[in-house]
């Protein structure tokens, strides 16, 4: 399937065969929590519900094929990725976005691209993808979830920031490799956040 501009509704088909079930569950929920933060910051709906839908529009595909895409079309493979493949996801999913899906707004490619690492200075829309990927309703275990649920309304970079910290402390605790970009994105909105938190 190629599309030559996003449809949403296709879209959806397209990701309830592309993934799982579990794994469409969960970016339906990151689809629909994304809307409301949107909402709730007056930023674009649709392009919130379209970069949650395709967000993980990759990750079912196998590791191997993440690497093959990426070495035929140029797209960096850092160190960590070549020995976590499934890591990315989110590279192989921004280009999919763009070539199979039919996708052309920079800030949905760019929420796509940098919804598990984050990175220094982004968009509200790229904000809301890292956080309603964190959030959304199907989510059961992670720390200080209620909390971080309600901040999310309150505050985003907050919220991120909350989010940056636990997700470093749990990586950290399991000697998980962590790819250097989560790192540089945590000390970005840390130095950004003080004296106002």
């Amino acid at each position: 399937m190629k599309l030559k501009q996003a449809d949403i509704g296709k879209i959806r088909k397209a990701m309830e065969k592309a993934l799982d079930t579990k794994r469409y569950e969960h970016t339906l929920g990151v689809a629909y929590t994304a809307s409301c933060l949107a909402m709730c910051y007056d930023e674009n709906v649709r392009n919130a519900e379209l970069a949650g839908l395709l967000h993980d529009c990759a990750k079912c595909i196998p590791n191997e094929k993440k690497i093959k895409i990426c070495e035929k079309h140029n797209i960096l493979i850092n160190e960590i990725e070549y020995k976590n493949p499934f890591l990315l996801h989110a590279k192989v999913g921004s280009f999919l976005a763009m070539e199979m899906y039919g996708v052309r707004d920079k800030d949905v490619i760019n929420a796509i691209l940098n919804h598990t690492t984050g990175r220094p200075g982004m968009t509200t829309l790229e904000k809301i993808i890292y956080i309603a990927d964190y959030i959304e309703p199907n989510r059961k275990q992670a720390p200080n979830l209620a909390e971080i649920r309600k901040l999310a309304f309150q505050d985003l970079d907050k919220a991120l920031l909350r989010i940056l910290e636990d997700t470093l402390c749990y990586l950290g605790s399991l000697n998980n490799d962590i790819d250097p970009m989560t790192k540089k994105t945590y000390e970005y909105y840390k130095e950004n956040s003080k004296g106002k938190i």
